[in-house]
Protein backbone atom coordinates (compact mmCIF):
# COMPACT_ATOMS: atom_id res chain seq x y z
CA UNK A 1 0.00 0.00 0.00
CA UNK A 2 2.42 2.36 0.94
CA UNK A 3 4.99 1.47 -2.08
CA UNK A 4 1.28 2.02 -4.28
CA UNK A 5 0.63 5.59 -2.88
CA UNK A 6 4.61 6.69 -3.12
CA UNK A 7 4.40 5.92 -6.96
CA UNK A 8 0.96 7.20 -7.13
CA UNK A 9 2.58 10.47 -5.63
CA UNK A 10 5.31 10.16 -8.09
CA UNK A 11 3.39 10.16 -11.23
CA UNK A 12 1.70 13.18 -9.96
CA UNK A 13 4.72 15.33 -9.82
CA UNK A 14 5.93 14.06 -12.90
CA UNK A 15 2.62 15.46 -14.56
CA UNK A 16 2.82 18.36 -13.05
CA UNK A 17 6.92 18.67 -14.47
CA UNK A 18 5.31 17.64 -17.68
CA UNK A 19 2.44 20.26 -17.28
CA UNK A 20 4.76 22.99 -16.39
CA UNK A 21 7.24 22.30 -19.11
CA UNK A 22 4.42 22.26 -21.50
CA UNK A 23 2.75 25.60 -20.38
CA UNK A 24 6.43 27.41 -20.79
CA UNK A 25 7.01 26.08 -23.82
CA UNK A 26 3.88 26.98 -25.47
CA UNK A 27 4.22 30.84 -23.82
CA UNK A 28 7.31 30.78 -26.46
CA UNK A 29 9.60 30.20 -23.28
CA UNK A 30 12.71 28.52 -23.46
CA UNK A 31 13.88 25.24 -21.91
CA UNK A 32 16.95 24.34 -20.13
CA UNK A 33 17.65 20.83 -18.97
CA UNK A 34 20.31 22.06 -15.67
CA UNK A 35 17.43 24.78 -14.49
CA UNK A 36 14.16 22.98 -14.73
CA UNK A 37 16.05 19.94 -12.91
CA UNK A 38 17.71 22.15 -10.24
CA UNK A 39 13.78 23.99 -9.86
CA UNK A 40 12.31 20.37 -9.69
CA UNK A 41 15.10 18.20 -7.64
CA UNK A 42 15.47 15.65 -10.59
CA UNK A 43 18.50 14.81 -13.21
CA UNK A 44 18.81 16.25 -16.26
CA UNK A 45 18.23 12.66 -17.87
CA UNK A 46 14.73 12.70 -15.99
CA UNK A 47 14.36 16.27 -18.03
CA UNK A 48 15.39 14.85 -21.08
CA UNK A 49 12.58 11.61 -20.79
CA UNK A 50 9.91 14.18 -20.37
CA UNK A 51 11.02 16.11 -23.55
CA UNK A 52 11.39 13.34 -25.49
CA UNK A 53 7.70 12.32 -24.41
CA UNK A 54 6.45 16.30 -25.33
CA UNK A 55 8.31 16.02 -28.59
CA UNK A 56 6.77 12.92 -29.72
CA UNK A 57 3.28 14.52 -28.66
CA UNK A 58 3.74 17.53 -30.31
CA UNK A 59 4.73 15.54 -33.64
CA UNK A 60 1.26 14.02 -33.57
CA UNK A 61 -0.41 17.31 -33.49
CA UNK A 62 -2.59 19.08 -36.14
CA UNK A 63 -0.45 21.05 -37.19
CA UNK A 64 2.77 19.10 -35.99
CA UNK A 65 5.06 20.75 -33.77
CA UNK A 66 8.53 20.20 -33.68
CA UNK A 67 10.60 20.68 -30.01
CA UNK A 68 14.32 21.83 -31.28
CA UNK A 69 17.45 22.85 -29.34
CA UNK A 70 18.03 26.92 -29.97
CA UNK A 71 22.01 26.87 -30.04
CA UNK A 72 21.89 30.52 -29.45
CA UNK A 73 19.86 30.67 -26.21
CA UNK A 74 21.20 27.15 -24.71
CA UNK A 75 18.18 25.98 -24.72
CA UNK A 76 15.11 23.99 -26.14
CA UNK A 77 12.32 25.83 -27.57
CA UNK A 78 9.22 24.71 -29.56
CA UNK A 79 8.76 25.48 -33.02
CA UNK A 80 5.01 26.35 -34.01
CA UNK A 81 3.98 25.74 -37.52
CA UNK A 82 4.34 29.27 -39.22
CA UNK A 83 0.84 29.07 -40.79
CA UNK A 84 -0.82 29.44 -37.76
CA UNK A 85 1.04 33.09 -37.62
CA UNK A 86 -0.54 36.16 -38.96
CA UNK A 87 2.73 37.55 -41.08
CA UNK A 88 4.59 40.52 -40.20
CA UNK A 89 3.07 42.94 -42.59
CA UNK A 90 -0.57 41.54 -42.09
CA UNK A 91 0.04 42.00 -38.28
CA UNK A 92 1.06 45.65 -38.80
CA UNK A 93 -1.79 46.38 -41.48
CA UNK A 94 -4.13 45.28 -38.78
CA UNK A 95 -2.96 47.41 -35.99
CA UNK A 96 -3.07 50.10 -38.40
CA UNK A 97 -6.59 50.03 -39.06
CA UNK A 98 -7.52 49.48 -35.79
CA UNK A 99 -5.22 52.67 -34.54
CA UNK A 100 -6.97 54.55 -37.48
CA UNK A 101 -10.56 53.47 -36.83
CA UNK A 102 -10.31 55.01 -33.44
CA UNK A 103 -12.94 53.15 -32.48
CA UNK A 104 -12.10 52.16 -28.35
CA UNK A 105 -10.96 54.13 -25.32
CA UNK A 106 -7.54 54.21 -25.19
CA UNK A 107 -7.07 51.08 -22.40
CA UNK A 108 -8.82 48.73 -24.49
CA UNK A 109 -7.24 49.58 -28.09
CA UNK A 110 -3.82 49.11 -26.26
CA UNK A 111 -4.77 46.31 -24.84
CA UNK A 112 -6.29 44.98 -28.16
CA UNK A 113 -2.77 45.83 -29.92
CA UNK A 114 -0.77 43.62 -27.48
CA UNK A 115 -2.91 41.03 -27.02
CA UNK A 116 -2.76 40.36 -30.97
CA UNK A 117 0.97 41.14 -31.36
CA UNK A 118 2.34 38.84 -28.51
CA UNK A 119 0.22 36.13 -29.27
CA UNK A 120 -0.53 36.48 -33.45
CA UNK A 121 3.25 36.80 -34.07
CA UNK A 122 6.39 34.73 -34.06
CA UNK A 123 8.87 36.30 -30.96
CA UNK A 124 11.49 37.48 -33.26
CA UNK A 125 9.23 40.03 -34.59
CA UNK A 126 7.26 41.35 -31.70
CA UNK A 127 9.92 44.17 -30.48
CA UNK A 128 9.62 45.03 -34.19
CA UNK A 129 6.25 45.47 -34.83
CA UNK A 130 6.19 46.68 -31.32
CA UNK A 131 8.57 49.76 -32.66
CA UNK A 132 6.47 50.56 -35.44
CA UNK A 133 3.27 51.41 -33.21
CA UNK A 134 4.79 53.03 -30.96
CA UNK A 135 4.43 56.25 -31.37
CA UNK A 136 1.08 56.31 -33.05
CA UNK A 137 -0.23 54.60 -29.86
CA UNK A 138 1.47 57.50 -28.00
CA UNK A 139 -0.55 59.81 -29.78
CA UNK A 140 -3.52 57.65 -30.45
CA UNK A 141 -6.86 60.08 -29.34
CA UNK A 142 -10.42 57.82 -28.28
CA UNK A 143 -13.10 58.75 -29.58
CA UNK A 144 -15.24 62.06 -27.84
CA UNK A 145 -17.88 59.21 -25.81
CA UNK A 146 -14.09 57.31 -24.27
CA UNK A 147 -16.98 54.67 -22.99
CA UNK A 148 -15.95 50.94 -22.82
CA UNK A 149 -18.70 49.21 -25.34
CA UNK A 150 -16.93 46.59 -25.70
CA UNK A 151 -19.20 44.26 -23.58
CA UNK A 152 -22.56 45.89 -25.20
CA UNK A 153 -21.15 45.27 -28.42
CA UNK A 154 -20.70 41.50 -27.38
CA UNK A 155 -24.57 41.28 -25.92
CA UNK A 156 -25.43 42.55 -29.12
CA UNK A 157 -24.26 40.13 -30.94
CA UNK A 158 -25.25 37.11 -29.25
CA UNK A 159 -28.95 38.81 -29.02
CA UNK A 160 -28.49 39.09 -33.03
CA UNK A 161 -27.91 35.57 -33.59
CA UNK A 162 -30.10 34.15 -31.06
CA UNK A 163 -32.82 36.81 -31.99
CA UNK A 164 -33.59 37.63 -28.48
CA UNK A 165 -36.02 41.30 -28.31
CA UNK A 166 -33.86 43.58 -26.55
CA UNK A 167 -34.93 47.21 -24.61
CA UNK A 168 -32.49 50.07 -24.82
CA UNK A 169 -32.20 53.57 -23.31
CA UNK A 170 -30.85 55.46 -25.99
CA UNK A 171 -30.04 59.35 -25.52
CA UNK A 172 -30.41 60.88 -29.02
CA UNK A 173 -28.42 63.51 -29.72
CA UNK A 174 -31.11 66.36 -30.42
CA UNK A 175 -32.49 64.94 -26.87
CA UNK A 176 -31.91 65.75 -23.39
CA UNK A 177 -33.08 62.76 -21.61
CA UNK A 178 -32.77 59.38 -23.52
CA UNK A 179 -35.80 57.60 -24.95
CA UNK A 180 -36.58 53.58 -24.25
CA UNK A 181 -37.11 51.68 -26.96
CA UNK A 182 -38.10 47.66 -27.68
CA UNK A 183 -36.56 46.01 -31.01
CA UNK A 184 -35.66 43.33 -32.38
CA UNK A 185 -32.07 43.34 -33.50
CA UNK A 186 -31.08 42.33 -36.65
CA UNK A 187 -27.30 43.45 -37.52
CA UNK A 188 -24.01 45.22 -35.99
CA UNK A 189 -21.81 47.15 -38.19
CA UNK A 190 -18.53 49.35 -38.11
CA UNK A 191 -18.33 53.09 -39.66
CA UNK A 192 -16.48 56.12 -39.26
CA UNK A 193 -15.19 55.84 -35.56
CA UNK A 194 -18.35 54.47 -34.39
CA UNK A 195 -20.37 50.90 -33.94
CA UNK A 196 -23.64 51.11 -34.96
CA UNK A 197 -26.63 48.28 -34.26
CA UNK A 198 -29.48 47.36 -36.83
CA UNK A 199 -32.96 47.01 -35.34
CA UNK A 200 -36.40 47.20 -36.24
CA UNK A 201 -38.25 48.87 -33.82
CA UNK A 202 -41.74 47.15 -31.84
CA UNK A 203 -44.35 48.72 -31.69
CA UNK A 204 -46.45 48.32 -28.07
CA UNK A 205 -49.53 47.20 -30.13
CA UNK A 206 -46.67 45.09 -32.31
CA UNK A 207 -46.86 41.07 -32.10
CA UNK A 208 -43.28 40.27 -31.22
CA UNK A 209 -43.43 36.50 -32.57
CA UNK A 210 -44.47 38.04 -36.23
CA UNK A 211 -42.02 38.56 -38.87
CA UNK A 212 -40.77 41.07 -40.41
CA UNK A 213 -39.12 40.80 -44.22
CA UNK A 214 -36.07 42.91 -43.80
CA UNK A 215 -35.29 43.48 -46.76
CA UNK A 216 -38.02 45.04 -48.40
CA UNK A 217 -38.04 48.87 -49.01
CA UNK A 218 -41.22 48.82 -46.56
CA UNK A 219 -39.12 47.49 -43.83
CA UNK A 220 -35.38 48.68 -43.52
CA UNK A 221 -33.99 48.80 -39.93
CA UNK A 222 -33.29 51.51 -38.04
CA UNK A 223 -29.57 52.70 -36.93
CA UNK A 224 -28.63 53.19 -33.58
CA UNK A 225 -25.19 54.14 -32.54
CA UNK A 226 -24.00 51.82 -29.58
CA UNK A 227 -22.12 54.35 -27.40
CA UNK A 228 -25.43 56.32 -27.25
CA UNK A 229 -27.06 53.04 -25.63
CA UNK A 230 -27.14 53.95 -21.86
CA UNK A 231 -28.73 50.90 -20.47
CA UNK A 232 -29.22 47.92 -22.67
CA UNK A 233 -31.67 44.94 -21.58
CA UNK A 234 -31.28 41.42 -23.52
CA UNK A 235 -34.47 39.77 -22.28
CA UNK A 236 -36.11 36.23 -22.76
CA UNK A 237 -38.30 37.17 -25.42
CA UNK A 238 -37.60 35.93 -28.81
CA UNK A 239 -38.48 36.91 -32.47
CA UNK A 240 -38.64 35.11 -35.54
CA UNK A 241 -37.56 35.89 -38.81
CA UNK A 242 -37.91 33.66 -41.71
CA UNK A 243 -34.77 32.08 -43.48
CA UNK A 244 -36.02 33.33 -46.84
CA UNK A 245 -36.73 37.19 -45.36
CA UNK A 246 -33.51 37.36 -43.23
CA UNK A 247 -31.57 40.18 -42.97
CA UNK A 248 -28.55 40.18 -44.91
CA UNK A 249 -25.93 42.32 -43.02
CA UNK A 250 -23.43 42.20 -45.91
CA UNK A 251 -25.98 43.33 -48.63
CA UNK A 252 -27.43 46.21 -46.58
CA UNK A 253 -24.04 47.38 -45.90
CA UNK A 254 -23.24 47.86 -49.09
CA UNK A 255 -26.12 50.14 -49.41
CA UNK A 256 -25.70 52.03 -46.46
CA UNK A 257 -22.76 53.99 -46.26
CA UNK A 258 -23.78 57.21 -44.25
CA UNK A 259 -25.30 55.42 -41.82
CA UNK A 260 -28.88 56.81 -42.09
CA UNK A 261 -32.07 54.92 -42.32
CA UNK A 262 -34.54 55.38 -44.90
CA UNK A 263 -35.93 53.53 -47.87
CA UNK A 264 -33.85 52.17 -50.32
CA UNK A 265 -33.77 54.22 -53.36
CA UNK A 266 -31.60 54.68 -56.53
CA UNK A 267 -29.64 57.64 -57.26
CA UNK A 268 -27.91 58.31 -60.89
CA UNK A 269 -25.06 61.23 -61.21
CA UNK A 270 -22.37 62.52 -63.37
CA UNK A 271 -18.54 61.99 -61.53
CA UNK A 272 -16.84 65.00 -63.08
CA UNK A 273 -13.41 64.35 -61.33
CA UNK A 274 -10.04 62.51 -61.99
CA UNK A 275 -10.42 59.84 -59.49
CA UNK A 276 -13.15 57.49 -60.30
CA UNK A 277 -11.76 54.55 -57.54
CA UNK A 278 -12.80 57.07 -54.60
CA UNK A 279 -16.27 56.74 -56.10
CA UNK A 280 -16.52 53.37 -56.34
CA UNK A 281 -14.49 52.41 -53.16
CA UNK A 282 -17.32 54.91 -51.27
CA UNK A 283 -20.40 53.50 -53.18
CA UNK A 284 -20.23 49.56 -53.22
CA UNK A 285 -23.27 49.37 -55.62
CA UNK A 286 -22.00 52.13 -58.33
CA UNK A 287 -22.38 51.22 -61.49
CA UNK A 288 -20.59 52.82 -64.23
CA UNK A 289 -23.02 53.60 -67.14
CA UNK A 290 -21.27 55.25 -69.45
CA UNK A 291 -17.80 57.72 -69.68
CA UNK A 292 -17.06 60.07 -72.07
CA UNK A 293 -14.86 63.42 -72.24
CA UNK A 294 -17.96 65.39 -70.01
CA UNK A 295 -17.18 62.69 -66.51
CA UNK A 296 -18.70 58.95 -65.65
CA UNK A 297 -22.61 58.42 -65.19
CA UNK A 298 -22.83 56.59 -62.01
CA UNK A 299 -25.52 54.68 -60.56
CA UNK A 300 -25.80 53.50 -57.38
CA UNK A 301 -28.15 52.22 -54.66
CA UNK A 302 -28.06 53.14 -51.15
CA UNK A 303 -30.62 53.30 -47.93
CA UNK A 304 -31.32 56.42 -46.59
CA UNK A 305 -30.80 60.53 -47.61
CA UNK A 306 -27.05 60.42 -46.27
CA UNK A 307 -26.06 59.94 -50.26
CA UNK A 308 -27.37 63.91 -50.90
CA UNK A 309 -24.80 65.43 -48.30
CA UNK A 310 -21.86 63.10 -49.72
CA UNK A 311 -23.00 64.23 -53.17
CA UNK A 312 -23.19 68.18 -51.92
CA UNK A 313 -19.54 68.02 -50.39
CA UNK A 314 -18.21 66.42 -54.03
CA UNK A 315 -19.00 70.62 -55.15
CA UNK A 316 -18.36 70.36 -58.71
CA UNK A 317 -16.64 67.15 -59.16
CA UNK A 318 -20.53 65.59 -59.46
CA UNK A 319 -23.96 66.13 -60.58
CA UNK A 320 -26.86 64.66 -59.64
CA UNK A 321 -29.27 63.61 -62.44
CA UNK A 322 -32.06 61.56 -60.84
CA UNK A 323 -33.26 61.35 -57.22
CA UNK A 324 -34.68 58.26 -55.78
CA UNK A 325 -38.58 58.47 -57.68
CA UNK A 326 -36.04 58.69 -60.93
CA UNK A 327 -37.01 62.14 -61.43
CA UNK A 328 -34.77 64.07 -63.66
CA UNK A 329 -33.06 67.28 -61.95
Amino acid sequence: MKQDKEMLAENEIKSYRLLTIHSRLMHDGIIRKKDIAQEFGVSERSIQRDLEVLRSYYAEQLPPQELLYDSKKRGFRLIKNEQEFLTDSEVLAVCKILLESRSLPRDDMHRILEKLVDHAVLEESKPVIKDLLANEKFHYIPPHHNKHILPDIWALGQAVRQQRIIEVLYKKPTKEQPVARKLKPVGLMFSGFYFYLTAFQIREDEETQESCPANTDTCSPIIYRVDRIEKLTVTDEHFRIPYKDRFEEGQFRKRVQFMQGGKLQKVKFRFKGPAIDTVLDRLPTAQILSHDENGYIISAEVFGRGIDIWLRGRGDEVELLEDECNRPR
